[in-house]
């Protein structure tokens, strides 16, 4: 066996070993969510959790496969419910992004845009989202750019400090080196700094998806007739927690949806 082959043979072993610790993680992971569904349904069952406060997962189920095909009692099959909430804090969310983080970058790098922006920033970056609703109700009524706002706002905060901090710790020594080989300062910001930034860009970026999720339900508060915010005010007003649990568990599971996704592009861009 030549020297080429010794290595392939220790690549492939390397793979498969790396194959079957991701298998046994993934089994881990499953486990965990079952031993807690199993506890869950036996506390109902035997009497420790009244089953009218917390319903056992079996009804959890029940009632997630009749929201399917039946719209009562919000109105809406669970899939329209779905389709509104992504529309609101996807519009929210990719708006945050466009502005938050050019503008992080920006005050990143050019000091007198960082002055001029950053008390404004400051004075903003406090305020809770929700305090904003009175607010956008005014300017804008209860339709979707209400509600995309306050998503915006939740979603924005984050995008900007860690587009800032990333490009704030650009190695000192790449921008030398660059400005050696006669690079303006535009393209080192370009080639140097954005490339060497775009781990925290991410970072942030999954924090801000994360509020936005985080912050659906009360956006979903101002007068919506669609959503899965919508769906959990309703049941807590007709006092129904299957629904209320039903509206979390999908607002759960498409949150860690899009995170899967958001780590697949992050992936790429940072291999590239």
């Amino acid at each position: 066996m030549n020297k080429n082959d010794l290595l392939q043979k220790k690549y492939d072993e390397w793979k498969q070993e790396k194959r079957k610790e991701k298998w046994q993680l993934a089994m881990l992971s499953f486990l965990g969510l079952f031993l807690f569904f199993v506890v869950w349904q036996l506390a109902t069952e035997f009497g420790l959790v009244n089953p009218r406060l917390l319903p056992p997962p079996t009804r959890i189920l029940e009632t997630l496969v009749f929201k399917m095909g039946n719209p009562e009692p919000d109105g809406n099959v669970i899939f329209v419910n779905i389709f509104a909430s992504l529309q609101v804090a996807l519009s929210g969310f990719f708006l945050a992004n466009i502005i938050g983080i050019p503008l992080g970058l920006i005050m990143g790098w050019w000091p007198g845009i960082e002055r001029f922006m950053r008390p404004i920033f400051e004075l903003i970056r406090p305020i809770p989202p929700i305090a904003w609703i009175p607010l956008v109700v005014v300017w804008f009524g209860i339709g979707l750019e209400a509600k995309a706002l306050i998503i915006f706002f939740t979603a924005f905060v984050p995008c900007v400090i860690n587009s800032y901090t990333g490009i704030k710790l650009t190695n000192q020594t790449y921008i030398n080196v660059s400005k050696t080989f006669g690079a303006s300062n535009f393209e080192i910001f370009r080639k140097v700094g954005i490339p060497y930034s775009l781990k925290m860009v991410f970072s942030g970026i999954r924090i801000a998806l994360n509020n936005s999720w985080s912050t659906l339900v009360a956006a979903e508060m101002l007068a919506a007739s669609a959503g899965l915010g919508y769906m959990i005010q309703l049941g807590r007003t007709i006092a129904r927690p299957d629904i209320v649990i039903v509206g979390m568990a999908v607002i759960g599971g498409l949150g860690a949806l899009l995170s899967m996704l958001l780590s697949k592009v992050e992936k790429r861009f940072l291999r590239g």
